[in-house]
């Protein structure tokens, strides 16, 4: 009789491993998509002035809550995975003309150049000068998007090539593009510069780009001259301290330290 009761309490038991199992899977599911993260207006931090307060009044989108896309919308890494690997959905392609720039040293530095689609909204000739993400170009998809939209505003663009990010440009010399080096958008800026006299620019940086534009600007103010304003996005601040994060287990830090420093070595030994 014993055995007959034991029996039949079997799958009460594997009823409750079941639950156990399917709440632990949805645990894991909102920790890992920050569901239960509150959405909330970012935090802004500027000087109070003139251009301080046109820029918030002529964009009241920085004011504003941000409500992200539904379920995937919060976690960083899964939108890192899904726009780096799938990329967009019809990405656009916009149509520009590869230039070629021989260095003092022998290198050839190579930028792309679109034309704007339409007339700037002040009637004005305006150029963005673009420095893009490590190891990226022109061909990558958030640089293509990015183009397509600043063009049909009636941008002019100018999308620097990392030296030896381009698989089918081979280096002239025996160095590619490095953290702090600004020989190469120098280089574009004043083939701009000089192509076009009346144009006016907007300096934009992604990512390690945005320090390459800073430390461009701050070099020199004749490199200054005609720069309408500069624009930094996610920009690292402090090797030194990004060196000791980047070794952390935290947020997958040392699995895109492992992803950035495999690609770094791809690109190096694609140059053999």
């Amino acid at each position: 009789m014993s055995a007959i009761l034991e029996t039949s309490e079997l799958p009460a038991v594997f009823d409750g491993v079941k639950l156990a199992a399917v709440a632990a899977v949805l645990y894991v599911i909102v920790r890992c998509l920050n569901l239960k993260s509150p959405t909330a207006p970012p935090e802004l931090i500027y000087q109070d002035s003139a251009l301080a307060r046109f820029l918030l009044k002529s964009c009241p989108l920085l004011t504003k809550e941000y409500i992200p896309p539904l379920i995937w919308g919060k976690s960083g890494h899964i939108q890192t995975a899904l726009y780096g690997k799938m990329g967009r959905v019809r990405s656009p392609h916009p149509y520009g003309l590869r230039k070629y720039l021989t260095m003092p040293d022998g290198a050839t530095a190579t930028f792309d150049l679109f034309e704007p689609c339409s007339e700037h909204c002040t009637g004005e000739d305006v150029t963005m000068v673009i420095c893009p993400g490590i190891a990226n170009h022109s061909e990558k998809q958030y640089i293509r998007t990015f183009v397509d939209y600043a063009q049909k505003n009636g941008y002019r663009c100018a999308v620097l090539n990392h030296l030896g990010a381009l698989p089918n440009i081979e280096l002239t010399s025996p160095r590619m593009f490095t953290y702090g080096c600004t020989w190469e958008f120098g280089a574009m800026v004043n083939y701009i510069k000089k192509t076009y006299p009346q144009t006016q620019l907007v300096v934009v940086g992604f990512s390690l780009g945005g320090n390459i534009v800073c430390k461009y600007l701050g070099e020199s103010q004749a490199n200054q001259e005609r720069v309408l304003c500069c624009v930094s996005v996610c920009q690292g601040y402090s090797a030194l301290r990004a060196q000791e994060t980047f070794m952390q287990w935290d947020h997958c830090r040392r699995f895109y330290n492992f992803l950035m420093a495999d690609n770094m070595k791809k690109i190096i030994l694609s140059h053999r």
